[in-house]
């Protein structure tokens, strides 16, 4: 898949463009992507960055990081995405003038959005409007029940199989694995410790059975208070792998939600737990 970050960028060719967000690409947001790909045109998503709910000053948990979001709409089948740089400036564009200088430009023809799906200057533009400039306009019905702030409330409450379900596949942690304390070496336990971006939704404090690079993973998500930690880290020890990670981007998915973290009365008491979560992690099923 292409990437573009400027109209410029892109060739004007007959295109079918899903516009949105598409903040995790959960099942809504590929019902919508599927309609453009289906239109007969160039597939395209024409999509935003940073989330515009932060520039205008909320605080907004990402379901995935750009990198992921990308990636994920490639799997869908677009074979262009333009993403277009969320600004004050952007916002405060006339809805006409944002569709001739970021859809009209690319050659757009058909455009699919959710129901919902409103733009430009105070949220004036919508789909009606689309159709009256031109556009052949197709609007994808909302999914009952499936929206970004339902999985952040499921993955809030360390709900990951359930969170699962509404964006059709695993939930999933992104990040650079960095030195951490090896002390998961000296137990036995070798892990990964994963640094991800301040935006990006965290689950609930605990320990999870999931995968990553082909093999399963138990992952701790804390702050290890059997050793006082006072600092979030995200850990995870690879099954039956061995190899240097560091540096690495790891796209870690969480299957199954195993215990709370706590404290041990004993370093032994700890490993032996570790020893039954990765047990568990073996015997875990993938969500679908």
């Amino acid at each position: 898949m292409n990437v573009a970050h400027a109209p410029s960028e892109l060739a004007s060719r007959a295109r079918a463009v899903a516009i949105g967000t598409f903040d995790g690409v959960h099942l809504g947001h590929g019902a919508v992507v599927a309609a453009a790909v289906d239109a007969g045109r160039s597939a395209t998503v024409v999509t935003f960055h940073p989330h515009p709910r932060t520039v205008l000053g909320n605080r907004v948990e990402l379901l995935a990081t750009l990198e992921r979001r990308l990636e994920l709409l490639a799997a869908l089948g677009v074979e262009d995405t333009l993403v277009v740089e969320f600004t004050p400036e952007l916002a405060a564009l006339a809805p006409e003038k944002f569709a001739r200088r970021y859809l009209a430009s690319i050659g757009t023809e058909v455009i699919v959005a959710g129901a919902g799906f409103r733009f430009g200057r105070r949220r004036t533009g919508d789909l009606a409007l689309l159709e009256t400039l031109g556009f052949d306009v197709r609007v994808v019905p909302i999914l009952e029940g499936i929206s970004s702030t339902r999985i952040r409330q499921r993955v809030h409450a360390g709900d990951v199989g359930g969170a699962a379900q509404l964006l059709g596949r695993p939930v999933e942690v992104d990040g650079i694995v960095v030195s951490g304390d090896a002390r998961g070496g000296t137990l036995g336990f070798p892990t990964a410790n994963l640094r991800v971006e301040p935006d990006q939704l965290v689950p609930a404090y605990g320990i999870y059975a999931g995968a990553v690079l082909g093999h399963r993973a138990a992952v701790s998500v804390g702050v290890n208070p059997h050793y006082g930690g006072a600092e979030r880290r995200i850990e995870a020890f690879v099954l039956d792998f061995e190899g240097d990670l560091y540096g690495r981007r790891l796209v870690v998915e969480l299957w199954e939600r195993l215990r709370d973290e706590r404290a041990f009365e004993s370093e032994p008491d700890l490993v032996a737990q570790i020893a039954r979560d990765v047990e568990e992690t073996r015997a875990a099923q993938r969500p679908v």
